[in-house]
């Protein structure tokens, strides 16, 4: 659910600045125009490529001591495939391939696959095919640059896909159309260079956090074998999440999120309203069936009246911390949250109202399902965005009451300090708890503030990921 701007988004928007690329997209021994899910519509075209001296010229050092220093040339390349929406109708998306080259040894020979899936984004033109996307640039630094073959689908909705909505957080078809973009990319990856060994590494953050534990499971249902996971900061027990915010516990960001899942479900089961104007306030309720994802910028939503910037509800919060959140004009009528809650009250566990259904029927703790592969769960204890008792710590109890061994499910929290001298994570909290002390050194009297807005979108990030490319390295030399 990844709203805000990732850590490395302002340096990676000009990484591209000197770089070439381009090329038109030709016909390949794949190329097929069916639009089938899983088809491959045309043979990947490379939008640039940056050696590791190019790269380290182009992005800032703070990146690449996270990330490490390039080992690998990467050639970034675009590819559009077949896949579903929401309600399984036929539909296109697009993707970025990241492929590694060069001299060192983790950039020859069969490469290791990485599956990833971005965070949540109000832009239409979201690509990750190109390092001029800030989530781009920091996968490509931490897994490309370092020896991953990268597919990272931009999803139905964005960039050139030619469905009219996302489907976000459908547990069903994300699973899908992330596994249609990898079923498409191998079939483009002898056209570029690309040569994968038998291991396939599933992660993402945020939304994609949700989509890749989503994906796993998925891809384990249908028996492709997943070497590991690692789900990074995300929404999974989607159900019990979104009764804490309509009890009030609002999140940062819900208003752009609500409309974003609400569209997405209303498209698919078409009951969670009669008409937009049962759920938003009369000063919303135009057009927003339409409104995300958008080419406006995120703050023009806001200051063209289009959402408001943080009024969840009006009335008054339950908790001091939840008082931003409460006001007017507000998005969603009090009539309608009231409904929900009544719901809460009346079938806890047995939802009724329809948006409760929808969000039970996709939230991964509610599907009977265990990882037969390893999984790194990663997030913030302090997450005002996606909170992470609920969803991280929720997820990790409800896999051991499974009877998931403890070693399967990897729990870390970044924001906590080294368990011993030992500890495999101890850079990775260090590294946050630095970035975290900067935050609140630059903002002064508004540290608290400056500290909730980073969080989620710029301080977890990098080293989650960057705990994700290690928990992944043990697995890389043994077997499947």
């Amino acid at each position: 659910m990844k709203f805000l701007t990732l850590a490395t988004s302002a340096a990676a928007a000009t990484m591209l600045a000197a770089c070439g690329g381009g090329g038109d997209t030709t016909d390949g021994p794949s190329f097929d125009l069916s639009g089938a899910p899983g088809s491959l519509m045309a043979t990947p075209s490379t939008l640039t490529q940056l050696t590791p001296a190019a790269f380290q010229a182009a992005a800032p050092a703070s990146l690449f001591q996270v990330a490490g220093v390039p080992k690998c040339t990467v050639t970034f390349n675009y590819f559009q495939y077949g896949t579903v929406g929401g309600k399984g109708e036929a539909t296109t998306a697009s993707a970025g391939l990241m492929v590694p080259s060069g001299a060192d040894p983790a950039c020859t020979g069969p490469r290791p696959v990485l599956l990833y899936a971005h965070g949540t984004t109000t832009d239409k033109q979201k690509n990750m095919a190109s390092p001029q996307d800030g989530e781009a640039g920091l996968v490509a630094a931490m897994y490309a640059a370092q020896g991953y073959i990268v597919v990272a689908p931009n999803y139905a909705g964005y960039d050139s896909s030619t469905l009219g909505y996302h489907p976000y957080l459908n547990m069903e078809q994300q699973a899908k159309d992330m596994m249609d973009g990898l079923t498409a990319a191998r079939k483009g990856f002898a056209a570029v260079g690309a040569v994968a060994s038998s291991k396939l590494f599933v992660t993402g953050y945020s939304q994609g956090g949700f989509v890749s534990m989503a994906t796993q499971r998925a891809l384990q249902l249908a028996g492709t074998p997943v070497t590991a996971g690692a789900h990074l900061s995300g929404p999974y027990a989607l159900g019990a999440f979104g009764d804490a915010v309509y009890a009030g516990n609002v999140n940062l960001g819900a208003t752009v999120f609500s409309p974003l899942l609400t569209t997405s479900f209303q498209r698919t089961y078409g009951n969670i309203y009669t008409t937009p104007s049962d759920m938003y306030e009369p000063a919303f309720a135009t057009g927003i069936e339409t409104l995300l994802p958008t080419n406006l910028a995120q703050n023009d939503l806001f200051t063209q009246g289009k959402l408001p910037p943080a009024f969840m509800f009006e009335g008054t919060a339950p908790a001091p911390q939840f008082a931003p959140f409460f006001g007017t004009p507000n998005l969603v009528k009090t009539s309608y949250r009231n409904a929900v809650v009544a719901d809460v009250v009346a079938n806890p566990t047995a939802p009724k109202h329809p948006l409760r259904v929808a969000a039970q029927k996709n939230d991964l703790l509610q599907q009977n399902w265990t990882p037969a592969q390893p999984m790194l769960l990663c997030g913030g204890n302090a997450d005002p965005t996606v909170f992470f008792a609920l969803n991280t710590q929720g997820a990790q109890a409800y896999f051991a009451s499974k009877g998931v061994p403890a070693q399967a499910v990897t729990v870390l929290d970044v924001d906590s300090a080294p368990t011993s001298a030992a500890d495999p994570f101890a850079l990775a909290k260090g590294g946050f708890a630095q970035s975290k002390a900067a935050t609140i050194a630059a903002a002064g009297a508004n540290a608290a503030s400056a500290v909730a807005q980073a969080y989620h979108g710029t301080l977890v990030p990098p080293f989650c990921n960057a705990a994700a490319r290690g928990y992944f390295s043990q697995f890389l030399l043994s077997p499947v």
